[in-house]
C-alpha cells in the first residue's frame, strides 16, 4: 500500500495545486466520454477514464438562483444584499495575484492585530520543508503543520464523533461546483466550502447558491499562497480581502478559515485568530496518513483518477480505527475533481460499511450555524473579543451574548485554551498545546 508520503514524493511537491488559480482545468475535447455512467442524474466518466486531458462536459451556468434580499438559510442571519453585489473595476485587488500590503485598506486591517502577541517567526522560504531546512528543524517550536503535522487546540482538525466525515471542498467557487451542489442536494449532505477571494468575485452567483443551499462558507485566502511564506501584512491582506469579498456578496462574514496546503504555524494562527478566523485543517493521523483525496493531483496530470481513488480507499480503511471522526480534503475548482467526488469518493463514504455520517465541518463540530458568521454570532469572546474593530459596524453588536453552543456562559474555557480573552491591554498569546483531541474540539465548539 502506498503511503501519503510516497505519493507526495512521486509528485514532486504537487505542482498542480500550486497552479490551481491559473485556469480551470480543461479537457482536450468536448466529445462525450465512452462508457459514461449516470449517478442520480449526473453523468460522469468511468473511473478508468478520469485523467488529465479527457473530454469535457458542458460548462454549467454560474448564475444565482436566489433573489436579492432573500431570507438567509438559517435563523438569525441577515438577508442577502439588495441590490445584489456587482463587480466594479478598481475596487478589488488583481485576481490570483499577490496583494499590495501597503494599501490603506490593509493597514486598517493591521490594527486588528494590536494587543495580540504575534510570534516573531521569519517567513518560511516557500512553505515547504525541503527548501527551508532551518524552519523545518524548528517546526515543533513553530507549531508548523506542513512539517510534522503540528496542531494547536485552536485548530479544528477532525469531527469529534467517531465515524463522522467532515465534508469540505477547497478553491472554488467554480462552474462545476454547480454539479456538486446538485449531487449534495440529492444526497442531503452538507459541506463546508473554503472559498478563494478571487473566485468569489468571479463567480458570485455560485457562492450565493452554495450559501443559500445551507452549506457553510469559509475563508481560503485571495490568491492561494503558502501563508507561512508571507509577511504579517501580506497574511492580513490575503485573509482580509477574501473576508471582504464574501461579506459583499453574501452579507455575512465567516469566522473560520483554512490555510492553503494546510500551511500554518503559530504566527499564521495568531493573525487569523486576531482577525476573528478559526483555523480548520483536515485530518492527518500520527502515522502520516492524510485524509486528502489527492483529487488535485489528477487535475494536474500527475496521477490518474484510479490511483488517486485507490490511495483514498486505503486511507479510508483506517477511519474506523480512529477514536474520533475526521475531516476530508476535496476540491471543487476542477471538473475532474468534481467527477471524482460525485462519482466515487462521496459514494464510497455513503455506501461504506460501517456507515459514515457526512456533515459540514462546522456542523459535525457542533458549532451553531449562527456562530459561523460575524453578523449572527452570539458569542462575543471567541476567537477573541469579536467582531474585530474594523467590522463592528452593522455586525453582531445587537446580538444576544448570553449563550454558546453548549448553552453555558461564554466565559471560562477560553482562557485555558487560548490565553486571556478579556478586553484589557495585556497582550494575548496563543496557548501552545498537544494536537487537538475530541474533548478539546468539543470545548472549542462551545466557544464558537
Amino acid at each position: 500500500m502506498k503511503t501519503t508520503a510516497t505519493l507526495f514524493s512521486l509528485l514532486g511537491l504537487a505542482f498542480a495545486h500550486d497552479s490551481h488559480h491559473a485556469h480551470i482545468a480543461k479537457r482536450q475535447s468536448a466529445a462525450a466520454a465512452a462508457g459514461t455512467q449516470v449517478v442520480d442524474g449526473v453523468t460522469i466518466p468511468p473511473l478508468a477514464s478520469i485523467t488529465f486531458g479527457m473530454p469535457t462536459a458542458t460548462t454549467p451556468a454560474a448564475t444565482a438562483t436566489a433573489t436579492p434580499g432573500a431570507a438567509p438559510p438559517f435563523s438569525g442571519g441577515p438577508k442577502l444584499p439588495s441590490p445584489a453585489w456587482a463587480f466594479a473595476q478598481g475596487q478589488w485587488p488583481e485576481m490570483d495575484k499577490p496583494i499590495d500590503s501597503t494599501s490603506a485598506q490593509v493597514q486598517e486591517w493591521m490594527k486588528e492585530l494590536d494587543g495580540y502577541d504575534i510570534p516573531d517567526f521569519s517567513p518560511t522560504v516557500d512553505g515547504s520543508c525541503v527548501n527551508d531546512t532551518a524552519a523545518e528543524a524548528d517546526a515543533a517550536k513553530r507549531g508548523w503543520w506542513t512539517c510534522g503535522g503540528y496542531t494547536r487546540d485552536t485548530d479544528i482538525v477532525a469531527c469529534p464523533d467517531k465515524m463522522t466525515w467532515g465534508v469540505s471542498f477547497d478553491d472554488g467557487p467554480a462552474p462545476y461546483s454547480t454539479v456538486l451542489l446538485e449531487y449534495l442536494k440529492q444526497k442531503s449532505v452538507s459541506a463546508t466550502f473554503f472559498v478563494v477571494g478571487s473566485r468569489v468575485i468571479e463567480y458570485p452567483g455560485i457562492l450565493i447558491n452554495e450559501y443559500m443551499a445551507g452549506h457553510e462558507i469559509s475563508v481560503h485566502t485571495w490568491s492561494h499562497p503558502h501563508l507561512t511564506s508571507l509577511t504579517n501584512a501580506q497574511i492580513v491582506a490575503e485573509l482580509g480581502w477574501t473576508r471582504k469579498a464574501i461579506q459583499a456578496v453574501l452579507g455575512v462574514t465567516p469566522t473560520t478559515m483554512r490555510p492553503p496546503y494546510g500551511d500554518i504555524d503559530d504566527r499564521v494562527r495568531m493573525i487569523a485568530l486576531a482577525m476573528g478566523l478559526v483555523p480548520i485543517i483536515w485530518t492527518r493521523t500520527d502515522d502520516g496518513h492524510s485524509f486528502d483525496t489527492f483529487d488535485w493531483m489528477v487535475a494536474g496530470g500527475t496521477v490518474p483518477g484510479s490511483t488517486s481513488f485507490a490511495e483514498f480507499q486505503s486511507i479510508l480503511g483506517n477511519a474506523s480505527t480512529l477514536n474520533t471522526g475526521f475531516a476530508v480534503l476535496q476540491h471543487d475548482l476542477y471538473e475532474i475533481t468534481v467527477d471524482l467526488a460525485v462519482g466515487y469518493t462521496l459514494n464510497a463514504a455513503l455506501t461504506h460499511n460501517p456507515p459514515f455520517t457526512l456533515e459540514a465541518v462546522g456542523k459535525c463540530s457542533k458549532i451553531p450555524t449562527t456562530n459561523l458568521y460575524v453578523e449572527s454570532n452570539t458569542n462575543k469572546t471567541f476567537p477573541f473579543p469579536a467582531p474585530p474593530k474594523s467590522m463592528a459596524s452593522g455586525s453582531n453588536s445587537s446580538s444576544s451574548a448570553n449563550s454558546t453552543s453548549s448553552g453555558s456562559s461564554s466565559n471560562g474555557k477560553v482562557s485555558s485554551q487560548q490565553g486571556a480573552s478579556g478586553t484589557g491591554g495585556a497582550p494575548r498569546s496563543l496557548a501552545l498545546s498537544l494536537p487537538l483531541g475530541a474533548a478539546a474540539l468539543l470545548a472549542l465548539a462551545a466557544l464558537l
